[in-house]
């Protein structure tokens, strides 16, 4: 009887481990079947927030399922991703993650989660280039006149918060030509470029998405891209070489991440959406009107992607000393 109460207990347990397996595979296949939540850790009207909100609203057409974009700002987009990784690994909470996550593993190392092991990229939505910025009426005119000024005055630079690209490519310059200038993080770059115009900052290395309108309607002046090839919005503005500085070539990159648990199902249900979302006419043109490259990555390319930019600014990170001040 024990034998016989024994079978019967293994029947049950296996047939109840089927159900659930089932089900996990119906939830899977039907992915998605409700809201989904992308966080931005940025506030409004910056770049992440627009190729973010771009990106949601054809998701949303593609689900059929409404796709809401949740902005929380703060400690250099920690926040925002800390709320994703205690989010249930499903699917429905997104993170649109950039290039600050990379650089926040090493230069924020008692953060809240673990980027490598928190997290894991789904898919990326696009590359940005950095333009150094100054006000049209500033002196300042080229990135040898920024050198040189920063010798002779305190020059504060603005950024999007500590660990951002417009933080990364500012170091790098300083680390490139030797410029004095002090770091000043935001909470994100529309609030940086706020103070910018307002003359309460002197150069931002911006995203290109923020600063373009800027410098089209002549408040801004652009000194450089830092993309290897000329900019197609700005093609009279010289690249970063171009312009006499060797070695600081960076470009920034927009992102999706899910918690680390979440099922390779509904990661490559992510990755190739948004890579259809991408593939348009209509979404190409409207990416490079907002200065962003179009990209597209497999999950395995994208992951490449993630880890190699990652340990980059690691070195970069240690090398230079960078701290969060």
């Amino acid at each position: 009887m024990k034998f016989a109460r024994s079978i019967a207990a293994w029947i049950i347990a296996g047939a109840s481990l089927t159900l659930v397996w089932q089900l996990a595979l119906a939830q899977v296949a039907a992915y998605p079947s409700r809201t989904v939540r992308i966080v931005v850790p940025f506030p409004p009207g910056g770049a992440t927030d627009a190729m973010t909100r771009t990106v949601a609203q054809k998701l949303n057409d593609l689900w059929q399922q409404a796709v809401i974009i949740e902005n929380r700002a703060g400690s250099g987009g920690i926040i925002g991703a800390d709320a994703v990784v205690r989010s249930p690994a499903d699917g429905y909470t997104i993170l649109a993650a950039t290039i600050a996550h990379a650089a926040n593993a090493t230069l924020v190392p008692k953060a809240s989660y673990r980027f490598e092991r928190d997290l894991r990229i789904a898919a990326i939505m696009g590359l940005i280039p950095l333009v150094p910025v100054v006000r049209a009426d500033s002196e300042i005119r080229s990135l040898q006149g920024l050198v040189a000024q920063s010798s002779s005055r305190a020059l504060n630079a603005g950024s999007s918060g500590n660990g951002s690209a417009s933080h990364l490519g500012l170091e790098l310059f300083k680390r490139a030509t030797g410029a004095r200038i002090q770091h000043v993080p935001y909470k994100g770059g529309a609030p940086a470029m706020q103070d910018l115009l307002g003359g309460q900052i002197d150069v931002i290395f911006a995203l290109l998405p923020e600063c373009l309108p800027h410098i089209r309607s002549g408040k801004l002046r652009p000194l450089a891209v830092t993309s290897e090839t000329r900019s197609p919005l700005l093609p009279d503005v010289p690249t970063v070489s171009e312009a006499g500085v060797q070695g600081i070539e960076i470009t920034s990159w927009n992102g999706l991440m899910v918690p680390s648990g979440t099922s390779s199902e509904i990661v490559a249900t992510i990755n190739a959406d948004v890579g259809r979302v991408l593939s348009t006419a209509e979404m190409k043109k409207r990416i490079v009107e907002l200065g962003f490259q179009p990209v597209t990555m497999t999950v395995a390319e994208a992951d490449r992607f993630v880890k190699t930019d990652t340990a980059r600014w690691a070195r970069l990170i240690h090398d230079a000393g960078i701290t969060v001040d």
